[in-house]
């Protein structure tokens, strides 16, 4: 059994025991969440969402990714060459249950 959620604006495809990666919810490590915008279970599409389903998980840590370096750079002018940094913080999820 597999369903599709919604969230912080992006959609994931998840089962039992899968382990995700979602933009950085207020939640500790341990912590269980549900996730009430369910769009899809197995073949059930809702409109946009399913009612009286939702998927459950658990924390396991919250963090942040590798660092990317982002340019700005313009062409055949002798301006400054900006880099900078980013690290996008997460949330690692556990997906316990799927009730629907």
């Amino acid at each position: 059994m597999y369903a599709v959620i919604k969230v912080g604006g992006k959609q994931y495809r998840v089962s039992e025991g899968d382990e995700i990666f979602v933009e950085k919810i207020n939640a500790n490590a341990g912590d269980t969440v549900t996730f009430d915008q369910v769009l899809m279970i197995d073949s059930k599409v809702g409109s946009p969402y399913l009612a009286n389903t939702t998927v459950e998980g658990s924390v396991i840590k919250n963090g942040k990714a590798k660092k990317i370096r982002v340019f700005k750079y313009k062409n055949k002018s002798r301006s400054n060459r900006k880099t900078q940094g980013h690290r996008q913080p997460y949330t690692k999820i556990k997906i316990t249950k799927i009730n629907g």
